[in-house]
């Protein structure tokens, strides 16, 4: 009986990488996403965070700073204040890569996030360290971002451990009036 569990895992672990949408299908997309011009200024995202049955658990807002030390190292400070008065703060540091791709480091990231961008879309992945009841789990993120016009993102990041899934974030983001568009 453990054979059949571990090869149905198994093949649906296959299936689903297999399904899997590479961001170079996005190239064509616009408004085409420049990082350092998006995210730029303040921003404002709302976000919730869904379970694998599609039940809400937590609802947010976070206030984003994010600024530029020329156009391929930026900072995004992310304070985040939960529907249950909650707050955390996580600083992203993002590194432009010679061919393109981006790097990002955060305190509660596990090792590096990597990321590609086409057309109007981010793709990262990366390991989070995340608190849970007094415990710290690390929780893969498969993490998608499309840019919908100037001013506005939508994003959508699937957390799994091993290769469970746990549940969805999807955040919308809005630049703040006064913040220059894209």
């Amino acid at each position: 009986m453990k054979l059949k569990s571990l090869l149905a895992s198994a093949s649906a672990a296959l299936l689903t990488a297999c399904g899997s949408v590479d961001v170079d299908r996005y190239a064509a997309e616009q408004p085409a996403l420049d990082l350092p011009v998006f995210f730029n200024g303040t921003i404002d995202a709302w976000g919730l965070f869904q379970k694998r049955n599609g039940e809400v658990a937590r609802r947010f807002h976070v206030e984003i700073q994010a600024s530029w030390a020329g156009p391929d190292l930026g900072t995004l400070d992310e304070r985040f204040t939960y529907s249950d008065g909650e707050k955390q703060r996580r600083v992203w540091t993002l590194k432009r890569q010679p061919d393109g791709s981006w790097r990002g480091s955060a305190d509660d990231v596990m090792g590096v996030a990597t990321g590609h961008v086409a057309g109007n879309a981010l793709h990262w992945t990366y390991v989070l360290k995340l608190p849970v009841d007094g415990k710290e789990y690390e929780v893969n993120f498969d993490d998608w971002m499309w840019q919908m016009d100037d001013h506005s993102m939508m994003n959508r990041s699937t957390m799994s451990k091993f290769g469970v899934d746990l549940g969805e974030v999807t955040l919308f983001f809005r630049k703040r009036a006064g913040t220059s568009p894209s």
